[in-house]
């Protein structure tokens, strides 16, 4: 049963649950005014959510707008397809072309359903050991070698690897198929202002999206020259955060990257 709406919205007329999420208990629901809305009761703060998205939808970025948000309950607009993976690459690139003069964000929130610190700092490499890396070193499911090659990486070659003076882009943050409606729409954002770099290096994870939208991004706006060796550093943070979330399994992608570095 859908939870009761923040105030100000129609009461819901009929709705139905919705799956694929692990975390949020969804409906795809009808408001007595007709509108199509999706209802989050969400185990965090809903308007961190909220704050994020209508972040990306300030840039221009295709996002369902936030109709209402309580404590915790967030109501969107539903959205619909055909897919675009072009559109998206390209409506990505844009969003990366928002920049700031710090990367971070004005607030911590959450990636996935664990914190995600984002004081903000103008070095892209110290606030990535610092806020994306250090945090997840010790996690439990971490084996002790890998954490000792994490911790002697961030002491000097990551930071080295990472020094090239990026733009503080705006970045969705979680980037994944899961994380996009009908090939064309953006959800569950984490989002700061990063190296564009850690936002496709994420996205290439787990089977990666559409040729499609990686082409249309290139076409867009090219990355620099470098980027195939900074990739497998960049990816060390999603793959620390699987581990904190799902265990060991995914320690053994961490040490396989730090092979690919040298580390």
């Amino acid at each position: 049963m859908t939870p009761p709406l923040p105030a100000g919205l129609p009461a819901v007329r009929s709705s139905r649950p919705l799956g694929g999420g692990s975390i949020c208990d969804v409906w795809r629901a009808e408001l007595d005014d007709g509108t199509a809305a999706v209802v989050k009761r969400t185990p965090y703060p809903a308007e961190v959510e909220a704050d994020g998205l209508e972040a990306l939808r300030d840039a221009g970025g295709p996002v369902p707008a936030v109709l209402g948000v309580d404590d915790d309950v967030l109501v969107l607009e539903h959205v619909a397809g055909p897919p675009d993976w072009e559109g998206l690459g390209a409506a990505v690139a844009a969003l990366h072309r928002d920049t700031g003069e710090a990367f971070g964000w004005h607030r911590d929130n959450l990636i996935g359903s664990l914190p995600q610190r984002n004081d903000p700092s103008p070095d892209w490499p110290e606030f990535y050991v610092e806020h994306r890396i250090r945090p997840w070193l010790g996690a439990r499911a971490l084996p002790g070698g890998v954490r000792r090659r994490l911790e002697a990486a961030c002491d000097g070659p990551l930071q080295a690897l990472l020094d090239t003076d990026p733009p503080a882009s705006l970045v969705h943050g979680d980037l994944w198929s899961g994380n996009v409606v009908e090939g064309r729409w953006l959800i569950d954002p984490a989002v700061c202002r990063a190296d564009r770099e850690l936002e496709l290096a994420f996205a290439d994870l787990f089977g990666g999206l559409p040729r499609a939208f990686t082409a249309a991004y290139e076409q867009a706006w090219p990355l620099e020259e470098g980027w195939q060796r900074r990739r497998p550093a960049l990816q060390l943070y999603h793959l620390l955060v699987h581990v904190e979330l799902f265990g060991s399994g995914y320690a053994g992608a961490v040490a396989s990257r730090l092979d690919d570095l040298g580390w």
